[in-house]
């Protein structure tokens, strides 16, 4: 759906029968929009202007697609049911690849993984691609993760957890977590180096149920 923030008016951008979205990220490069398939193991780019379905990437063995951040130089999509992210390698100025462009990454270093439960939700990067901020949505762990190898090192909330940690947004030093069934967006200060963290704050409203 696109929305006018402005007005609140909008339209269907686009409505595939049997297609499940979940995460969303947008590439202005490309006016691409990258999405998660949720339980279909795929992750689809679509045209933001025609809502056209550009391009299907398919993650074998994957359990819940759940979310996706486009960096510089690759898109990067977060299993929620597995111990991995997909990378999906762009070339120049966004470009798209085929099916051969996807990597899997193993999760490692000190991510903790709860089987059956909901693990890698919301993901993000800094401006510069060097890091991937990733929460785990059952520990309420946040992980600052090596975007190259996968390499996950907890970033110290001083004793702070964001259980039910859903998507995530990263304003200059601001990270903001969505904290799906409790109604609320945690405030985080993060460290420049991202391996600290303080809880400034909680948004919450009824609108949020």
């Amino acid at each position: 759906y696109e929305v006018d923030l402005r007005t609140g008016e909008g339209r269907v951008l686009t409505d595939r029968e049997g297609l499940t979205t979940v995460g969303l990220s947008f590439d202005q490069r490309t006016n691409y929009i990258f999405a998660a398939g949720g339980s279909d193991d795929n992750g689809y780019v679509f045209d933001a202007d025609s809502g056209d379905l550009v391009r299907t990437y398919t993650f074998d063995g994957a359990g819940f697609v759940n979310d996706v951040i486009v960096t510089r130089e690759a898109a990067y999509f977060t299993d929620s049911s597995g111990l991995m992210l997909y990378r999906v390698e762009l070339g120049p100025g966004g470009q798209l690849h085929g099916q051969d462009a996807v990597e899997t990454l193993k999760l490692s270093g000190e991510f903790e993984f709860a089987p059956n439960e909901f693990n890698a939700n919301g993901i993000e990067a800094t401006p510069d691609g060097e890091w991937l901020i990733v929460v785990n949505s059952t520990s309420g762990i946040l992980y600052r993760v090596d975007p190259d190898t996968g390499e996950a090192t907890e970033i110290d909330l001083g004793g702070q957890l964001v259980t039910a940690g859903d998507g995530i947004l990263l304003q200059g030093n601001t990270l903001y977590v969505v904290r799906n069934r409790l109604n609320q967006i945690a405030e985080i200060q993060l460290s420049p180096d991202l391996s600290s963290g303080t809880l400034s704050g909680t948004i919450t409203d009824e609108n949020f149920d």
